[in-house]
Order: C-alpha cells, then structure tokens, then sequence
C-alpha cells in the first residue's frame, strides 16, 4: 500500500510529509513520551536533557534544536592539496593541515531513520577547516580535534531525499542542499551511493565493514560545527553527536569509490581529494542539529 502525504507549510512554503509522521503529529515539537513509545526511536534519554525552545530563524519562528533519534553514516576522510582546498573557500577560512601542503576532504553518507522532520538521506562534501581564531601549530590542533572528536568544516554540498530536508536546510540555514536519490546500507558491508538529477550514478561506494565497537550511551560524544556565511554574514552551527555503535580505520583497504562524473564526483574531483586516509562507520548515533549563531570574530575580515 503506498504512504499517504500531509501537506505542511514551511517558511510559506507548501510541502508534504509523511501523513503521521514525527513532522506531521509534532512540528518539531515533539512530545518525548511519545517518541520513546516507539520501537524505531530506542531509548531517548540522551534527549530528554536538551531542551526545545521556540527561537527566531530566516524562516520564522521554529522549535530548535533538530532532533537525530537514530542515524547511521558511512565517512570517508581524504587527503587533498592544500592550494586546490584554499581555492574552495571564503575568505578568511583557512583549511586545516594534516601533512605540508595537504588538507582533509570529509565524504559522509548519512541516512536519519527517525528524527523530528521525518526519515531521509544526506550526502556531505566538506572541507575540514581551522577553528576560527585559532593559531600556533596545524598538528596540534588536528590532534586535539581527534581526542575531543570536535572539529570545524566548511560544507560544499549537501544534497538531500526529501523536500523537506531540502527546504530547511536552504531556507533555514543556507546551506547548498538539492533533491537527490541516496542509499545507504551498513551490513556487512558499508556500501551507499548517489545519483545525479536525471537519476545516472554520481558517487558509488563499497568498504568491508570494520569490526563494531558497542559503547554506553553518552560515553562517546562529540560536536562538530560547520561555519558558513548565511545572509551575508558569517554563523557556526553545531552538531553534537551521542555515538552508539561505531567503527573506524586509517588508510583502509578494499574501499571502492566509483566517481561517474555528476556533480559530487565533479567536486571530490576539484578538491583533488585522493589518498583515503581513513574510513568511519557508524552504525547507530544519536544528533542533535542546533541553529547558527553569529560569528562575530570574522566580522571585519577580508572576504
């Protein structure tokens, strides 16, 4: 039987959601008792410490923060040539550095099983960046970052399955967000791919799957910020992640990733992103999805 549709309004803006789906009952507002009575979700407590306000955005008054109950990602991690990362980006963000004269390119297949704007799939290209105001040495900041598991990027491209995933995260956060066909599978195997518009493949990807780590809730959290220009004006966002069920490993082997020539492809491409240096599989994570705030130290910097 197919699935019916609600239609929604979003920043005056008509769509349709899953008709009683978590978008459709809730409006971002979710009611947690309700959301722990479903099997889907697992155990919820991790959010129940985070509380919802209603806040101003670009699109109107919204319930923040974005609720990821359950999700999974496929990451790979890329070396790249610093002088093709620096072409990338705005003024004044400045890549991060790994080795002399070499950057990191972050590819991650997400796919949100149950979150507050109902079930879809992501794919993120960015480039893992400074954090703002940061000096002194490259290498020991990308050491901190690994043992803090908090690093900052700047996104590229966010393609997305549904349109209300696409809508939010254009008109709400500006970020480069299109509609595209995603899958992403993690068995025993990590495989996911994407397609371009007309639905030909883009990026194709197949890694055996790492031996699993299986932690306590809580015990493996992180918060990664992306910073961007939104209206003109620069903002960091941040995402905080509980992680569940992960595995990982540098300069994996039998990793396949096949580059069919669409727009994703195009982009690793440009980056010069190449040597894999390392590969992330989280198979159950929980996020939370804040919204951006005011970067103000980069306000009289050279664009």
């Amino acid at each position: 039987m197919s699935r019916q549709f609600a239609e929604v309004e979003f920043g005056g803006h008509k769509v349709d959601v899953p008709e009683g789906g978590y978008y459709d009952r809730f409006r971002m507002n979710p009611d947690l008792d309700a959301v722990a009575r479903d099997p889907a979700a697992g155990n919820i407590d991790y959010f129940r410490r985070i509380p919802k306000q209603l806040v101003a955005s670009r699109v109107g008054p919204t319930w923040a923060p974005n609720f990821y109950y359950r999700s999974s990602n496929i990451q790979l991690l890329f070396l790249a040539p610093i002088s093709r990362l620096r072409a990338m980006l705005p003024m004044p963000l400045e890549p991060l550095r790994a080795f002399p004269g070499t950057g990191l390119v972050a590819l991650t297949f997400f796919s949100y099983a149950v979150c507050d704007n109902d079930p879809y799939n992501e794919v993120s290209i960015a480039v893992v960046i400074r954090r703002p105001g940061a000096r002194g040495s490259h290498a020991l900041e990308l050491l901190r970052s690994v043992r803090r598991r908090s690093f900052f990027a700047h996104v590229l491209a966010l393609p997305v399955t549904t349109e209300i995933a696409r809508l939010r995260g254009v008109y709400g956060y500006q970020l480069p967000k299109w509609r595209a066909e995603i899958d992403v599978n993690i068995g025993t195997d990590a495989t996911a791919c994407i397609a371009t518009a007309d639905g030909t493949p883009d990026l194709s990807l197949s890694a055996p799957r790492p031996t699993l780590c299986n932690v306590a809730p809580q015990s493996h959290m992180g918060t990664n910020t992306m910073i961007s220009l939104i209206d003109g004006e620069w903002h960091q966002t941040s995402v905080q992640s509980n992680t569940l069920s992960f595995a990982e490993r540098l300069f994996p082997r039998n990793v396949k990733l096949l580059r069919s020539g669409g727009p994703m492809s195009q982009l690793l491409d440009g980056l010069g992103a190449s040597t894999i240096l390392r590969l992330d599989v989280v198979k159950d994570a929980q996020l939370v999805l804040n919204m951006p705030t005011r970067l103000n130290m980069f306000d009289h910097a050279e664009r």
